[in-house]
């Protein structure tokens, strides 16, 4: 079916709605210009994934004839200097439609064109160029450069069509461009590994990081990547507060004029909280481009949800109660907390949104807002959380929501005297439905699912646990992937800078920004997998001192 004029209101307003995705790309950071090949792409991207969320957009071939680029200029990869009949733009769109069919030939094109008369109607093609002119277009009147984002643009227009359910006229190759697969190659090796790393974190930061403003003005003589450079090394050393950090970072740094830790902090403080979290949001966004073309982004499907706590705060926290609250143990220490969302199981384990724990905020308020900002991402099936938040309020929430859970629950009297008959009749696993009350007369449904420990410590009821889910007893193995977010927790906290501080934007920047440098390592270690060997595992190629070698280049430190 042919996109109409609402259909085409929709997608863009839906683009314009979305905070993380800025489109066009030119237009929405100084890395691109009107003529940039990574934008051009990039803006493909965004505009085929909200285009075959319309029913009515069923042709991967009237997507081609349709896509903006009336903004693009082909100019600087256009090798003919004199007027000619056919327009870069016109012979862009016909060599993508050329490699969305696989075609190696010219003529099939011009067969395809002759025999697809709304196709031409639809390019605006009086005369359908002939095999010869089309030959010496793709040879001689295209860069290489242009010919490379054709057939990355093909791609990402099948992969992105195919995962919405439209019928294709091939399959996509799930690998990036170039990569030789054939099993007699050789194993990457160290150096292999590095130096790809290296290409792929310097594209992937220069993405990045220009999502971060200060809002400083114009005219200010240290560049506002010197803040985030600096931010990065202080990441890099274990335990290194801001005023050590800007000291030694001026005798380690290349460039010429560097931020003082004072002015550094100055600046943070002056970021909200929301502020941040948008900023990280639109990081994450582009991260996820980066990798939204490989077969591992769109595993994607489960995210574990959980809190972490900083060290234990030991000054004064008075004035700082709602902020320096109690820990999850009982006893009378007092920390800072966050909460995450981070993609689990076989996905890239991209940390996906973060935010303060406050007194008093509920466990729905902030299972809420995460999963707010994290189905605007990515596709979310399944949500695996902390007993913590087992409270039948979020359970419910969740539920309305259309997906799935998996929640281990905390013993109460009915589920100690349960697990005891199980003990006595040697019963490794039960299953029962379960009511919990909502309130007035609102009840939300769940199964208990009780299951023995192997090699379990105690010899009473302890030896079992509860878990609750809406979607019955098959979720349950998908728990075992929570354990990615302790991990990843322990490795976020390596990236983190130093502070005294009680400032708490402050203390909340640092954490975000450890996140997001946790998640440019896991995402280049995918890209790395995926250009080196075509596959992707889960255990890292490149490793957490692979990435902070390479960020220490990036910061022209070491």
């Amino acid at each position: 079916m042919a996109p109409t004029c609402e259909s085409r209101r929709s997608v863009f307003r839906g683009i314009a709605r979305k905070s993380h995705v800025e489109w066009p790309k030119y237009d929405s950071t100084p890395l691109y210009d009107r003529s940039s090949l990574a934008g051009l792409e990039s803006d493909i991207r965004t505009v085929s994934e909200a285009w075959f969320d319309q029913d009515v957009h069923t042709s991967v071939e009237l997507f081609v004839c349709t896509v903006p680029l009336a903004y693009f200029r082909f100019d600087p990869h256009d090798r003919y200097a004199n007027s000619v009949r056919y327009e870069m733009a016109t012979l862009f769109r016909l060599f993508v439609l050329k490699e969305l069919h696989g075609w190696d030939h010219e003529t099939a094109l011009v067969e395809y064109l002759k025999s697809r008369s709304v196709i031409r109607e639809q390019l605006g093609i009086e005369s359908i160029p002939d095999q010869s002119t089309l030959w010496r277009s793709w040879h001689t009147r295209f860069t290489e450069d242009l010919r490379e984002t054709i057939e990355t643009v093909a791609r990402t227009i099948l992969i992105t069509a195919q995962n919405a359910g439209i019928t294709i006229p091939r399959e996509p190759a799930r690998t990036l461009r170039h990569h030789d697969t054939e099993s007699d190659q050789p194993e990457p090796d160290d150096g292999d590994v590095l130096d790809q790393a290296s290409e792929i974190t310097d594209h992937v930061s220069r993405i990045i990081f220009p999502a971060f403003s200060l809002n400083r003005g114009e005219g200010c003589e240290i560049h506002e990547n010197a803040f985030w450079d600096l931010q990065t090394y202080l990441g890099l050393r274990q335990n290194l507060a801001a005023n050590e950090g800007a000291r030694s970072f001026i005798h380690e740094s290349t460039r010429d004029r560097t931020p003082m830790g004072h002015a550094h902090r100055d600046h943070l403080r002056d970021l909200s909280i929301e502020q941040i979290r948008e900023m990280y949001r639109q990081a994450v966004g582009r991260l996820l481009e980066e990798v939204a073309a490989t077969e591992a982004f769109y595993r994607a499907g489960i995210v574990a949800i959980d809190i972490t706590e900083a060290d234990p705060f030991t000054g004064d926290r008075t004035g700082h109660e709602d902020e320096i609250i109690g820990t999850k143990e009982k006893n009378d220490e007092y920390a800072y907390q966050w909460a995450t969302v981070q993609l689990v199981g076989n996905a890239v384990p991209l940390v996906l949104d973060a935010r303060p724990v406050r007194k008093d905020e509920s466990r729905k308020e902030i299972v809420e807002d995460l999963l707010d900002s994290t189905e605007g991402l990515v596709h979310v099936d399944n949500v695996l959380m902390d007993r913590e938040f087992d409270s039948q309020h979020v359970l419910e929430m969740i539920s309305q929501r259309g997906l799935s859970y998996v929640v281990p629950k905390r013993m109460q009297t009915s589920e100690k005297a349960q697990a005891k008959r199980l003990l006595q009749r040697g019963q490794d696993r039960y299953e029962t439905d379960r009511k919990l009350h909502l309130g007035k007369n609102e009840w939300h449904e769940t199964t208990l699912i009780y299951r023995r420990k192997e090699d379990s410590e105690h010899d009473d009821h302890r030896q079992y646990s509860v878990f609750m889910t809406n979607r019955g007893s098959g979720h349950l193995t998908e728990y075992g992937y929570r354990w990615e977010i302790e991990s990843g927790y322990r490795s976020i906290k390596r990236f983190m800078a130093a502070t005294t501080s009680k400032d708490f934007g402050l203390r909340f920047f640092y954490f975000a920004f450890a996140c997001l440098l946790y998640s440019i390592w896991r995402a280049v270690d995918l890209l790395v997998q995926v250009e080196l060997t075509g596959e992707y595992e889960h255990s890292p190629m490149v490793t957490a001192d692979n990435t902070l070698t390479l960020l220490k280049k990036e910061t022209g430190i070491g």
